[in-house]
């Protein structure tokens, strides 16, 4: 920032958070990008310390988020029209973006604070595609206290700038890591005493179920196969939401729809 306001925006630091659109570059630099004034600003508030705000790009004219942004005076530029088009994910730039590093976080939730929880609810995402259900997904297990998010493979980047979007900045809430076999994992946390329970339309209907254990974990199926074969066969409950009248007049619920209804009846016991 110079004396007479924020510095304008390099090519080269340009160049850097453009390729943030694309996962390989999210990896390799660790930095994701957010756009939009409402969800860099939850990101602001919610990050663990200072430092994982890399860059905050303000348009000309908007003077609100510039001066959210002085308290983060070196870290504040100002981009043109060209420049926030290009960083865009929308048809209309909003004129607001972030930058920020990831947050590690490790493959466990069993334990807290090196105890032992008693009661833990997790979440479980078998290859959910849209990013705009993954990131709705997070924004809702945050409200609904999930203790982390599992995301298997196949599953839509966390760190996409759609779910980013989606989720309007609460990534920084919520507990979450991915794994390469999510079977795999979900037998680990079986082996320390959660039991699985899967979203299916072939399961029962929820509301049949008075008691739910003490530490679970609900899995999410893909929007349009549900859950994986080897994901249903070890879940010891299969549950579906059931619809109004006797035959359904859509195929099936919005994956994230589904999710928070579940969460809702799962969590809030």
């Amino acid at each position: 920032m110079t004396a007479s306001g924020p510095a304008a925006l390099s090519k080269s630091r340009f160049r850097q958070y453009a390729r943030l659109h694309q996962k390989k570059f999210r990896d390799e630099q660790g930095l994701f990008l957010a756009e939009g004034f409402r969800t860099v600003r939850e990101l602001c508030l919610n990050m663990p310390d200072d430092g994982m705000l890399v860059a905050f790009l303000v348009r000309d004219g908007e003077h609100e988020a510039l001066e959210f942004a002085r308290r983060w005076k070196e870290k504040l530029f100002t981009a043109g029209e060209r420049e926030c088009s290009q960083l865009s994910g929308t048809a209309t730039p909003q004129g607001v973006f972030g930058v920020f590093r990831k947050r590690k976080h490790e493959p466990d939730i069993a334990e807290s604070d090196g105890k032992q929880k008693k009661k833990s609810f997790v979440l479980a995402l078998d290859d959910v595609q849209d990013p705009g259900n993954v990131g709705t997904i997070m924004r809702t297990a945050v409200w609904f206290g999930a203790d982390t998010v599992i995301c298997s493979s196949g599953t839509a980047d966390p760190y996409n700038p759609k779910t980013i979007r989606s989720c309007a900045g609460s990534i920084y809430a919520l507990h979450h890591y991915s794994v390469n076999s999510l079977e795999t994992e979900l037998l680990r946390l079986s082996g320390k005493g959660y039991t699985i329970a899967a979203s299916s339309l072939d399961g029962r209907d929820f509301r049949e179920f008075t008691a739910w254990p003490e530490k679970l974990v609900l899995v999410i199926g893909n929007e349009a196969n549900g859950i994986s074969l080897p994901v249903q066969a070890l879940a010891q409950r299969l549950v579906r939401i059931p619809h109004a009248g006797e035959k359904p007049r859509v195929e099936s619920l919005n994956a994230a729809v589904s999710a928070g209804i579940l969460m809702e009846r799962m969590f809030m016991r």
